[in-house]
């Protein structure tokens, strides 16, 4: 099963997925994906994937020719964009936080950085 979420700031345009990114699944994300693509720059948030098929790597290549930028956090994900040659959004993708979503790529923002104590 997938979802697939769309947000538009205003310069740029998120496609957030979630699921299982196979199949049929993602051959109409392709054609829904191909329709936002031509509006400006493309950001697509991988986070919440948790299996992408042969049909899916196609998709996300084909998004990857539209010039996409792949938020990709954690080994699984970052492995398949680095296998398909994929853009990986520097700093986690700063646009999902400018939208008021959590921090990508790991990024805690400081929140469990541990703090040195003077002794």
């Amino acid at each position: 099963m997938l979802r697939v979420e769309i947000r538009d700031s205003a310069d740029t345009s998120i496609l957030r997925l979630e699921g299982r990114f196979t199949g049929d699944d993602a051959e109409h994300t392709r054609t829904l994906a191909a329709r936002i693509a031509t509006r400006g720059k493309l950001l697509v948030d991988l986070t919440e994937v948790v299996f992408i098929d042969a049909a899916g790597e196609e998709v996300l290549c084909f998004l990857g020719q539209f010039g996409a930028e792949f938020v990709a956090p954690n080994s699984y994900l970052l492995d398949a964009c680095e296998r398909l040659n994929l853009r990986v959004a520097p700093n986690g993708g700063a646009h999902l936080s400018a939208l008021g979503e959590p921090p990508a790529n790991g990024d805690q923002s400081g929140a469990n950085r541990s703090k040195s104590r003077k002794t």
